[in-house]
């Protein structure tokens, strides 16, 4: 069955704004406010509105929170930026406590994995001891959808390769809805492709505040992951928490074969393979997602 997306105004119009660092951010809170606290952590080169066909199958059991990172969606998108994932890490944080909200369930896509391994590589310091004297915050689970976990398995669009490379300024610069089009295509199942309406709105989000501008520079999260391999490839080993992945295996970039190499190095794999998906699960088969999640977080097992 298929699920309507909520409509890209009454997101935005739902949400707020929360200051990090002087940069202003777009962040969206709803839900059941007695809930367990669900954190939902966007892919590159989207937002959170990647989880508005989800969000309705989600509400009624979590306090939901979802933000747009830094230089994605309707957030900031600096020129002069890093864009390094421990800030992104830290921003979510940092709002988390503004919300005063001290333990959090997550569930995060692609880019949003990376954030989440950093995440979880923190809970594991402040379990051990070896974290700052700040104000604790608990990761309680994760979920986590088709993402780059191992930088060993990650297979980039030829886009995203470009974006890397010395022109990747001006790759950026040349991107249209058209060629965002045919880069979705490519990755969503043949049977899941995006609807019209959801490539207009990706590419609204993609270039607001100028966001085909900093695309070269968004994109360094890939070698930020060979280089940081040990610290989140190790978050998922020794995390205290559990975790699961659910995967649309025929996604070229991080399907079926992220999702092996998941049972190769992980103990005890609590994995689900959506047949037939694509790169974007919580898109593709938000319900299906939704009712692999809760069974997650209820502590059983769907087959």
């Amino acid at each position: 069955m298929a699920q309507t997306m909520i409509d890209l105004d009454a997101w935005r119009q739902a949400g707020t704004t929360f200051t990090f660092e002087g940069m202003p951010i777009f962040t969206r809170t709803g839900g059941n406010p007695n809930g367990p606290a669900l954190v939902l952590i966007h892919g590159f080169p989207t937002s959170s509105w990647d989880w508005s066909k989800i969000w309705p199958e989600l509400e009624s059991r979590f306090a939901l929170y979802a933000v747009d990172m830094i230089g994605f969606g309707d957030s900031a998108k600096p020129r002069n930026f890093s864009y390094l994932i421990h800030d992104q890490a830290t921003l979510i944080e940092t709002w988390l406590r503004d919300q005063q909200v001290s333990e959090y369930h997550i569930l995060a896509h692609d880019y949003g994995d990376t954030v989440a391994q950093e995440l979880i590589a923190r809970d594991l310091e402040r379990r051990e001891g070896n974290a700052p004297n700040d104000t604790p915050l608990k990761v309680l689970s994760a979920c986590l959808l088709n993402g780059g976990l191992f930088p060993e398995t990650h297979q980039p669009l030829l886009l995203q390769k470009l974006l890397l490379s010395p022109v990747g300024f001006l790759v950026a610069r040349l991107s249209s809805k058209r060629k965002l089009a045919g880069s979705l295509a490519s990755i969503f199942g043949p049977g899941t492709p995006p609807s019209a309406e959801e490539v207009d709105v990706f590419w609204e989000l993609i270039t607001r505040n100028d966001g085909v501008g900093i695309m070269h520079k968004l994109i360094h999260y890939m070698p930020q992951r060979r280089q940081f391999r040990e610290r989140w490839v190790g978050a998922l080993l020794d995390t205290k928490v559990p975790v699961k992945l659910i995967n649309g295996p025929v996604d070229p970039i991080s399907g079926e074969h992220m999702a092996e190499r998941y049972r190769q190095l992980i103990a005890d794999p609590d994995v689900t393979v959506l047949p037939g998906i694509g790169h974007y699960p919580q898109v593709e088969a938000p319900e299906l997602v939704a009712r692999h999640f809760v069974a997650f977080h209820n502590g059983l097992s769907i087959e």
